[in-house]
Order: C-alpha cells, then sequence, then structure tokens
C-alpha cells in the first residue's frame, strides 16, 4: 500500500525566533537522504518523538534511519513555549472515564517519568537547554480556583501525588508579581527548558549512538510491505519498522490517521533581555505559569531574562487578525512595570490535537507505530513517546500499548468542515473563558 503527503501550510516557512537566534548545540550537516538505503528502522519526523525514538532504538543496537523534512525541530518541537510537565493535554479524568482508574494511575505515573526522563537525558548527553523548575497554574476566575483546589486534591487523594501547593495572596506575588490572578497551583515536579537546544541535543546523542539523520528529506511516501519503503526526493530507505514521529505534518502520508488530528497554529512573542531587576517584578522566582482558560495563555522568562509569552490559537495556518495588539495589551495588563517593552520576536508554530485532546498512539499492523496528537502538552511527553515506541519495535509492548488503549475518534465535518466547525467550538470557549 502507498501513501503520500500534501504540502504543508504557509506556517512552515520557519518564522525568525528567539530560540533559532540562541541555539548552542552545533548539530552539524545532516545532508538529505540520496539513493537507496536500508535499515532496522525508518524514524520519519525530526522533532522531540522522532529524536527521541531514534536514540532509543539506536542505543538498542538497531539500525536507523531518520528522516526530517525540513530541519530538526522545524515543528513545535522547536517553537513551543518549553514548558515541561506532567500530566495530559487533557483532564486525567478524561482518561479515568475511557479506561479506568487503574489505567489511568498508570498513565499518569508514566507522564511523571516523561518528566523524569526529559531531565535524565539532558544530563546524561549534556544537553545545554536551561532547565528550570518551577510551574505555576494560575485561576483567572473565582470558577478556577474551585476547579484548580479540587484537581489538587483529586490527585493526591487518587494518584499520590503531592507536588501541588496551593498559593494566593503575598505567597504568589513571590511568584507572579502581578494582580490578575486570585489564586494558582505551584508545581514542583514542573518546569521549562529552551526547546529548539533540548530538541537538537537529542539529535546530537541519537547520531551519537549510531542514527543516520537525514534533513531536507520528506517522507513522500509508505510502500507498505515486508520490509517498508519509504520514498523522499532524493531516494528510499527500505527498513522493516516505521516509527512516525511527524505530529501536526503527518496529512495523508498514512490514510488510517486522517482525521485523528487538527493542525493548529500556536502564537509567542520574546521581549527585549528584561535585566536582573525587571525580571525580577514578573517572575521572581523564574517559574513558567500559564492560566486556566480553555483558550489559554502562557509564559516563562528566557535565560537572558526575556519574557517568552504565548497565546491565541489559528486553525487555518493564518495569523489571527490584530494578534501583535492584543498579546501587546495582555503583556502590559499583566505586568504594569512591562509596560513598553521592545517586542525582539514573534513567531508561531503548529501543534496537532485530538478531538479529545489525550495523545494518540497507535501502531497500524505489525510493524508501523505513531505517536501524535499531545496537544499543546508534548514537550515531556513526546520523549516518552519516542522511548515507548522503541520499547514496542523491541517486543516490550505494555507501556506503549497503555496509552494506545485510549479511545479516539475523528474530527467531524470531513475535509471541508472540520476547520469551520473547529473554529466555532473554540470561538465558544472562547466566549466562556470571558465569562
Amino acid at each position: 500500500m502507498t501513501a503520500s503527503a500534501t504540502p504543508p501550510s504557509s506556517l512552515d516557512r520557519r518564522p525568525a525566533s528567539w530560540y533559532r537566534d540562541s541555539i548552542a548545540v552545533d548539530l552539524g550537516p545532516c545532508p538529505p537522504l540520496a539513493g537507496e538505503v536500508r535499515a532496522d528502522v525508518c524514524v520519519i519526523g525530526g522533532g522531540i518523538t522522532g529524536c527521541s525514538a531514534a536514540l532509543h532504538l539506536a542505543e538498542r543496537g538497531y539500525s536507523v534511519v531518520l528522516l526530517e523534512a525540513s530541519e530538526i525541530g522545524f515543528g513545535a518541537s522547536g517553537r513551543s513555549g518549553g514548558q515541561i510537565l506532567p500530566g495530559l493535554g487533557t483532564d486525567i479524568a478524561t482518561v479515568e472515564r475511557a479506561l479506568g482508574l487503574g489505567a489511568a494511575r498508570d498513565i499518569w505515573a508514566m507522564s511523571r517519568e516523561a518528566v523524569a526522563l526529559t531531565a535524565e537525558l539532558i544530563e546524561r548527553h549534556a544537553i545545554p537547554c536551561d532547565l528550570a523548575w518551577g510551574y505555576l497554574h494560575a485561576a483567572v476566575k473565582s470558577r478556577h480556583v474551585r476547579e484548580l483546589k479540587a484537581f489538587r486534591d483529586r490527585l493526591a487523594r487518587d494518584y499520590g501525588y503531592e507536588a501541588l501547593t496551593w498559593l494566593e495572596g503575598e505567597a504568589l506575588r513571590e511568584r507572579v508579581v502581578s494582580d490578575a490572578y486570585p489564586g494558582a497551583l505551584h508545581e514542583s515536579e514542573a518546569g521549562h527548558l529552551h526547546p529548539l537546544n533540548y530538541t537538537l541535543g537529542l539529535a546530537r546523542a541519537a547520531r551519537d549512538a549510531g542514527a543516520v539523520l537525514h534533513e531536507g528529506s520528506p517522507a513522500l511516501a509508505i510502500e507498505r510491505g515486508t520490509p517498508h519503503r519509504v520514498v523522499t526526493p532524493g531516494g528510499s530507505v527500505t527498513a522493516d519498522f516505521v516509527v512516525l514521529g511527524t505530529n501536526a505534518f503527518q496529512h495523508r502520508l498514512v490514510p488510517e490517521l486522517t482525521g485523528r488530528v487538527m493542525r493548529a497554529a500556536n502564537y509567542l512573542i520574546a521581549t527585549e533581555p528584561l535585566g536582573a531587576e525587571r525580571a525580577a517584578r514578573v517572575l521572581p522566582k523564574n517559574d513558567a505559569l500559564s492560566d486556566a482558560n480553555f483558550v489559554l495563555d502562557y509564559y516563562r522568562l528566557s535565560a537572558d531574562r526575556r519574557l517568552i509569552y504565548g497565546g491565541e490559537v489559528s486553525y487555518t495556518g493564518r495569523e489571527p487578525r490584530g494578534l501583535q495588539a492584543r498579546m501587546d495589551a495582555k503583556i502590559a495588563r499583566l505586568f504594569p512595570a512591562l509596560r513598553g517593552v521592545a517586542i525582539d520576536y514573534r513567531w508561531g508554530g503548529e501543534v496537532a490535537i485530538t478531538l479529545n485532546r489525550a495523545p494518540d498512539f497507535g501502531r497500524i499492523g505489525q510493524t508501523l507505530y505513531y505517536a501524535q496528537g499531545y496537544s499543546g502538552h508534548g514537550m515531556a511527553l513526546a520523549g516518552l513517546a519516542g522511548k515507548l515506541m522503541a520499547e514496542a519495535v523491541a517486543g516490550q509492548c505494555e507501556r506503549f500499548d497503555a496509552f494506545a488503549a485510549m479511545p479516539h475518534r475523528r474530527f467531524p465535518g470531513g475535509e471541508r468542515l472540520r476547520t469551520p466547525l473547529l473554529v466555532l467550538a473554540t470561538a465558544f470557549y472562547k466566549l466562556r473563558d470571558r465569562l
């Protein structure tokens, strides 16, 4: 069976970002694939999922060829807010309802493992990505206060998770100097990092372990068989296994996955360096923060004390009208000390979301594995996904199958109506966020 990919959207032309201008990992050349090659495993996608899979497979002794359509870290892996935390893009209650409490506990434990794995890989491979700990889940409205406290209590009671502490008043202002939040959960097992340097570091580690990396090598088709053949403009990879880590950029390469994820563009800015004094009037303890709205805003400080602020969403590939003015106004409202601060960078990146916001793991046949649809929550989880797919290729499927058991449905509406329907749904939730 042959499947082919469609051309990427306009966002695929990588915008300038602070991450690209602060690269600290010299990956060196990864030339496009040329000719016919043979490998045990062909990994498609050079983000965190693919680089982690390549690393863990190579460490197990498999011959691995990784194909990246553009550059390593081109997608969300190199453009995101860089926040790492346990859990999924959906509430753990969604998993409970679908799979039961026991399975939900296993998945929650593995999400914690994903964060620990991130830290372990950074240390083991000496990846210079500015890992820092501390995270705030901030309430915007009184109902958020109730919801966040209930979330803390449920995790402590049912999952044995004790890393969440409720803060308000002066205790909260010691971590975020803003009057916008009536309270927040502080999470000690979460934090933030430089996502592009982390991804490049994983790629470097994978190559050091023996994986062969090719940039500028889009997978045009997967000719399925025993073995598979993955076709690129310059050649092909014949492999016993295919691991798909394309996330938002998979469209039509594997027809069975059509409609299971939607591409959503998120937008970020980076201010000028604030200096120590102004940075201390924003996030004195260097935490990352996200608010509790459905269409949420999130931010953190970079290593050189820029405020990196993300928010807004587009499902069309086009920047929302008035985006720059709204983001500038948000920063000024949250932090009067930053009124008039210069914005040095603005960029966007695309994530893949599922209908239920839970990640979509699975296999097609016995030799094609995929992990996608992190729904904005993949910075840590994608690294674990790569490790779990490596385990599955090696015949140890239990942990991968725990995630794969999560049921997923296609977005309604077919090719023409999926995006308009999602835009309408998002508009509803934006309105709800204002109430």
